[in-house]
C-alpha cells in the first residue's frame, strides 16, 4: 500500500475532473501518493500497475457505476479499504456498497479535512477489522440496544426506508426516526452512512 517514495498510495476514481483534482491536492498535501482514474477500467489499470491500495470510488459514474466496479474488482476480498463517495447517497445504497465490500461511505459535499480523517482512520482500522471475530463484535454492538431498537436496526441495515420499516414493525415512520436517532447516539454514529459502517463492520 506504499508508493515508491514510501508514502501511502491511494487511488481516486471519479468521472469529475474537479473532484479528482481537489482530492488529489488535499491528500498529496497530507503526504499520500495519489493516482487517479475516471472509471473502473482506469482503476483496474492502476491496481495492475501499483498493486492494491486504498480507493476513493465515486458511486455515480457513466458506464460502470461504482457499485458495479466493486463487483468487478471483487471488493469483498480486496486487501485494502474502499471508500465510496457520492452526492446522492442514501441508506440502501450504503448498505449495498458495504455488503459488496466497501469499507466506508462518504457523502458529498464533504469537508476535505473530514474526508482525510475518515480515510486515515479507515486505513488504520482495516487490518484490525479483519482480525476481529465478527460474531463477537456484532454481539457487543447489539448489547447496548433494546429489543425494539434491534428490530429497527435490522430494518435499517437491510436497506428499508423509514416508511417501509414502520410498516413491517407496525409503528409510524416518525417513531422509526426517533429509534434511529437513539440507535445512532448509542453506537456513536455521526450519520446514517456511519451507522451502517459500524454495524456491518461488526458483522464482517
Amino acid at each position: 500500500m506504499t508508493g515508491m517514495n514510501g508514502s501511502t498510495q491511494i487511488f481516486v476514481v471519479d468521472d469529475d475532473p474537479a473532484v479528482r483534482d481537489a482530492l488529489s491536492t488535499v491528500f498529496e498535501l497530507e503526504g499520500y501518493a495519489v493516482s487517479v482514474a475516471e472509471n473502473g477500467e482506469g482503476l483496474r489499470q492502476l491496481i495492475g500497475e501499483f498493486g492494491p491500495a486504498p480507493v476513493l470510488l465515486d458511486v455515480h459514474m457513466p458506464g460502470q457505476s461504482g457499485l458495479e466496479v466493486l463487483k468487478t474488482i471483487d471488493a469483498d476480498s480486496y486487501p485494502a479499504p474502499i471508500f465510496m463517495i457520492s452526492g446522492q447517497g442514501d441508506i440502501p445504497m450504503a448498505v449495498t456498497a458495504m455488503k459488496t465490500g466497501a469499507f466506508d461511505f462518504i457523502e458529498k459535499p464533504f469537508d476535505m479535512d473530514t474526508a482525510v480523517a475518515r480515510v486515515r482512520q479507515g486505513i488504520e482500522d482495516f487490518d484490525r477489522r479483519n482480525r476481529t471475530d465478527g460474531e463477537e463484535a456484532a454481539e457487543e454492538i447489539l448489547s447496548v440496544l433494546t429489543p425494539r431498537e434491534r428490530e429497527v436496526l435490522e430494518q435499517i441495515t437491510s436497506g428499508a426506508s423509514n416508511k417501509e420499516a414502520g410498516r413491517t414493525l407496525g409503528i409510524s415512520p416518525r417513531t422509526i426516526e426517533v429509534h434511529r436517532a437513539r440507535i445512532m447516539e448509542k453506537l456513536g454514529a455521526k450519520n446514517a452512512a456511519d451507522l451502517v459502517r459500524i454495524v456491518l463492520s461488526g458483522h464482517a
